[in-house]
């Protein structure tokens, strides 16, 4: 009796076993029409997804709004209706903010970009003159520079600014992101998700705790807490971050009397967004404009000062602004930003950094569950 029930076990195991390969087999060769279902629904929930996002990034400052407001002693009605006005006063800012930078930088930033295009080529040819006028044993004629020089001589940057090109452009853009009604959901989506943040939460809470194990549930909860509050403190800090820098860098430059010194600023704080790298690129970017338009002594100079601004951003502003450290190490940060540029781009550059913190914050807590583990088990022993 006891071979039959083993010998159908087997059968068993091996028929679920071939259910499986099957199952696994059918996904993988339907894997093109999984992947537009799946697109087709991040297209439809991306208002959600948008909302989602734009709530998250507000949250901070409506909760500091928020307790402003609840401080108001005086007006029983101003402090019932904090989170309200907070919301309110939050997105206020924020469409005050869109507008100044629609109708100031935006404009200005455009402009730049047009006047550097058209005027590329007498740049270039300014520069190669200058160049051409030095001692032949100057740095700046060694065959690598040369090279590289004739490598930007072929780049035809008008292709980039072909209005049939800007047209499509636009158009996807459009056709993406940009349609009032994906616009209007999203913010409404955000708006109630900021206002009702406390009831959701509690639900989520509830599902978990009826879900899991108590001692999983208190798990979760504060693995989650952790993975939110590094992702709040990278994310609020580096755009602000990058906001300061733009506009120190913007001013520096206006100083100094660089060219394009709102387009150069606005491209390093841009920039900036990505740890390390991005700072590095947009610095040598703009040192390189910079000696096309002003020349060698006001590329130095731009250089010099830029890097002395994102030295005080780095040792000052930034860790001000972020509070304590992220705990990792440089070397991990350069590892996931170009893992996560490689493979998702801008976005996976950007994301890459608190994605790894993460991943270490839980590799960090296992290893020190194992070693208590192990303390327990050498105790017990003795």
């Amino acid at each position: 009796m006891e071979n039959k029930k083993t010998g159908i076990s087997k059968w068993l195991y091996w028929f679920l076993l071939g259910v499986a390969i099957i199952a696994v087999y059918k996904l993988l060769d339907n894997v093109g029409p999984i992947a537009d279902w799946i697109k087709g629904l991040f297209s439809i929930l991306m208002p959600f997804i948008v909302g989602l996002l734009i709530a998250y990034l507000f949250y901070i400052p409506c909760r500091k709004v928020e307790n402003i407001y609840k401080k108001v002693k005086k007006s029983k009605w101003v402090v019932k209706k904090a989170r309200l006005l907070s919301v309110i006063t939050v997105y206020m800012i924020a469409i005050l903010i869109i507008i100044l930078a629609l109708n100031f930088v935006i404009p200005s930033i455009s402009k730049s970009i047009t006047d550097f295009v058209n005027n590329f080529g007498n740049y270039y040819n300014d520069t190669m003159e200058h160049i051409e006028t030095l001692p032949e044993d100057s740095v700046l004629k060694n065959d690598m520079i040369m090279q590289f020089a004739k490598n930007i001589s072929e780049i035809d940057l008008k292709q980039y600014l072909n209005i049939e090109k800007l047209a499509q452009y636009a158009k996807g853009a459009i056709d993406v992101v940009s349609s009032v009604f994906n616009i209007f959901v999203a913010f409404i989506v955000s708006v109630y998700l900021l206002l009702e943040r406390k009831q959701i939460l509690e639900f989520f809470k509830k599902l978990a705790s009826a879900i899991f194990a108590k001692e999983s549930y208190i798990m979760i909860s504060r693995y989650f807490n952790k993975s939110n509050e590094v992702f709040f403190r990278f994310i609020a800090s580096q755009v602000l971050d990058a906001i300061i820098v733009g506009i120190l860098t913007s001013v520096a430059m206006s100083i100094l009397g660089v060219k394009y010194a709102i387009l150069l600023g606005f491209m390093i704080g841009l920039f900036n967004l990505i740890p390390y790298l991005g700072a590095i690129i947009a610095v040598t970017v703009a040192i390189i404009i910079t000696l096309f338009t002003g020349g060698i002594a006001q590329a130095v100079l731009m250089g010099v000062v830029v890097i002395i601004l994102q030295q005080i951003d780095a040792n000052i502003i930034n860790p001000k602004i972020i509070g304590n450290s992220l705990s990792i190490s440089p070397l991990l940060v350069i590892f996931a930003v170009t893992v996560g540029g490689a493979y998702f781009g801008v976005l996976g550059m950007f994301l890459a950094v608190p994605i790894c913190t993460v991943i270490k914050l839980l590799i960090e807590e296992y290893i020190a569950y194992k070693q208590h583990l192990e303390k327990v088990e050498h105790t017990e022993l003795y």
